[in-house]
């Protein structure tokens, strides 16, 4: 009898798998439990597997709204958000997704539909170059052109994704290569020897800034998202307390350190507080943890912080010395790099001064509003909103002035509460990213909060609010205008609203009403306040479509070219 071989008795066992099977395989080992797409031609024979996969499939109502609908999720669960999408306008309409992911540092792993490969650069009916589109906007992007790829290459985007800074990839499957049978079985082996990243901090670099931190007397913390990816808020915190040094949070960094907590000070930038914004400028040691100088939180470069040492821990080296130089680069994850800084400890510099100077701020320049106005104020919705859910829900927006309210007024005790488009500013990320918010979190109460503007950009979304039974409060601010742009043109051009305003609008409530949603119309606090104690505690969605005062600004504010210091529209 001849004997078998090794490669014989296990392409025996082997039953025929297609490249549909293998992705999905690879999907399931990698423990997805969500895919968030949309079908199309160029991804059948992957939708024709998802049929009877375990993997519970997300129909977004358009693409943009399936990718939003994933950061969500990623950032609320920490894991990667999973897309589909088929070829040419499939694909093209999940770039802006993308472009937010990889703007904000969150794990996308993207799969794109692709006409088969015989016909591949021939204009073939729905094809597109996605791989040439999105190279600039994604952490890493491939073409599978062999079967026996997949399984490698799904394990290396998962990889990619999730490790090191955070981001997108994008992986282009031909249609051909998803139907193609092989029996070969396959090996998952990540092996990328040109990308390491560095986690763990430089000893000596440790060593300089424990000792630049107890000679300062004026230092401060600023906190980036980085901090809420690598869970590092109670090391932040450790940290800060036992240095006793005040802490900035950025737009995407809030939640890192509890808004209760004394050493917070606030949130800096174009929008963010007085106090926070002073700290910034007069500060004589600066410890960016996390954070990537954004243009709108620095201001004019020449004044920001300009008598300071800077300090920069960033797990991108790439990050560190683009913006503002640094004296003490510091490259690892933020998490390592506080530990060690705590298990330093080492000597606090006598600050205390400091400490009274930035509670005076805090104090005599809170944020403020005209409480005493008969029109329905945004801020009063929000401080109804963190009294009535004690602060512990998560709070997704879109971008603009109910953004920036949000991010004031909302006081945030907890880390992965807040979802909101940063680096790109996306119109019409609220409500769908608030659909993966609440399926990372089935528990939590969700605000979605959207002005009327960008709530029409993906209000399609709530069809899948309805199907999944999810009970999102969707927050309307409704001002009649895209309030942000009619913010700026008041201020900078002279009050010319070019084709800010909107005269004709849906009914919201009606609309919300097609979907089999319940909805509201309020123009009162008093109403809010009944209405509000109704919704926030029950299971179903809502649409609550509150009429602000249209005149209303967001206040302070930093003019573009001005320095931190430069803020207008202070409490008198």
């Amino acid at each position: 009898m001849i004997q078998k071989t090794a490669f014989e008795e296990t392409k025996a066992q082997t039953k025929p798998l297609t490249g549909a099977d293998l992705l999905l395989q690879a999907l399931e080992k990698e423990n997805v439990e969500y895919i968030f797409g949309y079908p199309g031609g160029a991804v059948l024979p992957i939708y024709d597997k998802i049929y009877d996969s375990k993997i519970f499939h997300v129909l977004p109502r358009h693409e943009q709204g399936g990718i939003h609908a994933a950061e969500g999720y990623a950032r609320i669960s920490g894991k990667p958000g999973v897309v589909i999408a088929t070829s040419g306008p499939g694909a093209t309409n999940i770039v802006t997704g993308l472009a937010d992911a990889m703007m904000d540092s969150l794990p996308l792993v993207v799969f794109t539909g692709q006409v088969a490969t015989g016909v591949i650069g021939t204009d073939a009916f729905q094809e597109a170059d996605i791989l040439g589109i999105t190279t600039p906007i994604t952490k890493y992007n491939c073409q599978i052109r062999s079967l026996e790829d997949i399984p490698r290459i799904v394990k290396e985007a998962f990889f990619i994704a999730t490790s090191g800074r955070p981001g997108p990839v994008l992986i282009d499957v031909p249609k051909d290569i998803a139907a193609t049978v092989t029996e070969v079985p396959q090996e998952q082996e990540v092996d990328l020897p040109g990308y390491q990243p560095t986690t763990k901090p430089n000893y000596l670099q440790i060593r300089k800034l424990t000792e630049a931190v107890s000679a300062a007397k004026k230092p401060v913390i600023l906190a980036g998202a980085g901090v809420i990816f690598s869970k590092a808020s109670t090391e932040l915190k450790e940290y800060a307390e036992q240095q006793q040094i005040p802490v900035v949070h950025t737009l995407l960094g809030l939640g890192g350190l509890s808004e209760d907590n004394s050493l917070f000070v606030g949130m800096g930038g174009m929008h963010g507080c007085y106090a926070a914004n002073m700290a910034l400028y007069e500060c004589d040691l600066l410890v960016n943890v996390g954070a990537r100088f954004d243009d709108r939180l620095t201001g004019n470069l020449q004044h920001f912080a300009p008598n300071a040492i800077k300090a920069h821990i960033d797990i991108d080296p790439a990050e560190i010395g683009k913006i503002i130089p640094t004296k003490i680069p510091v490259v690892a994850d933020a998490k390592e790099a506080l530990t060690e800084l705590i298990n330093q400890n080492g000597k606090r510099s006598e600050h205390d001064e400091w400490l009274k100077k930035i509670e005076n701020w805090k104090n005599e320049y809170p944020y403020y509003y005209d409480e005493d106005s008969d029109k329905l104020k945004p801020q009063q919705i929000l401080e109804l909103l963190h009294t009535k859910t004690n602060g512990e829900a998560i709070v997704t927006t879109d971008v603009g002035q109910h953004q920036m309210w949000a991010a004031q007024y909302y006081r945030f005790k907890d880390p992965n509460k807040w979802v909101t488009s940063g680096g790109l500013g996306t119109m019409g990320f609220g409500l769908p990213s608030s659909i993966g918010a609440q399926i990372a979190d089935k528990d939590a109460t969700v605000l979605s909060i959207s002005g009327d503007g960008g709530f029409q950009m993906c209000s399609q979304e709530l069809a899948l609010i309805r199907e999944l039974n999810l009970p999102i409060k969707i927050i309307i601010f409704n001002n009649q205008a895209l309030g942000m742009v009619r913010q700026w043109q008041e201020f900078f051009y002279e009050s010319r609203f070019s084709h800010s305003k909107e005269s004709v609008q849906p009914s919201f409530v009606k609309l919300a009403e097609a979907y089999g949603i319940k909805g509201y119309q309020i123009s009162n606090v008093e109403d809010a306040d009944k209405i509000l104690d109704e919704v926030l505690h029950n299971r179903e969605p809502v649409v609550l479509d509150f009429r602000i005062d249209p005149n209303e600004n967001v206040y302070p504010m930093i003019a573009p070219g001005k320095g931190l210091h430069e803020m207008v529209g202070m409490k008198p």
